[in-house]
């Protein structure tokens, strides 16, 4: 088995020559963001999608988002923010290896749906059936997190199972600010929102476990902090 790199594709010999064993190969691009942050891109089935988490400290009509810091003050700004925010995951005292560039900040839902623009000229939110679109191409919910989490256990707790990223995606654990303020599930947890809400109080969400190689989808409290990322308009 080997990875070309001139495809993006996994191989396998079969004795006569190198064939895919995915039969998914991902085109890879760049974009910046408001701030002047450049992120790799990926090309999977008809989207294009950022390949790291989103790190904008503001809108794209650069208005600043607002950060609520990580004391007990902030807590109390967190639970009760009904506008758009953003937090950096709290790893005082936890010993987890936090790496902003790739982790990248936690938005509140308030953020993902502002109508100034949390993700850059020519990208958006994802709504709910953008993921669906993303997670039926790579064979479902059942199939699709192990194609789109990041490989190893640099950054995820063993045993991330059936972790592949064949996708290019390269999901990785950021965690959440739940709304009282504190901060869970970095290295074994990430979750991404969509655009799309569920009722007036939550919305769309997805995310990838370490303990498990599916998708799960469900909808949750807009207070609560995730991670974002754009896809091309």
């Amino acid at each position: 088995i080997r990875f070309n790199p001139t495809t993006n594709d996994f191989e396998g010999w079969n004795s006569v020559a190198w064939v895919s064993l995915t039969g998914i190969q991902y085109e890879i691009g760049e974009m910046t963001d408001q701030d002047g942050n450049t992120y790799p891109t990926v090309t999977i089935g008809t989207q294009e999608w950022m390949a790291i988490n989103l790190r904008t400290t503001t809108y794209r009509n650069g208005n600043p988002i607002v950060l609520i810091d990580n004391d007990a003050a902030g807590n109390t700004a967190w639970s009760t923010a009904n506008d758009g925010a953003y937090a950096v995951y709290d790893t005082t005292g936890t010993g987890y290896p936090f790496d902003l560039e790739r982790f990248g900040y936690l938005y509140n839902w308030y953020a993902v749906n502002d109508g100034r623009g949390l993700c850059p000229v020519g990208w958006h939110e994802p709504t709910d059936a953008e993921w669906t679109t993303l997670t039926d191409y790579l064979g479902g919910l059942g199939i699709a997190g192990g194609k789109m989490k990041e490989t190893g256990t640099t950054h995820w707790l063993s045993p991330n199972t059936g972790a592949t990223n064949e996708s290019g995606f390269t999901g990785l654990p950021g965690g959440a600010r739940v709304p009282d303020g504190t901060f869970v599930n970095l290295d074994n947890v990430g979750y991404w929102w969509s655009s799309t809400e569920s009722s007036s109080s939550s919305a769309w969400l997805r995310d990838l476990n370490h303990l498990i190689g599916n998708v799960n989808r469900y909808d949750f409290g807009k207070k609560t902090g995730f991670s974002v990322r754009c896809v091309r308009d």
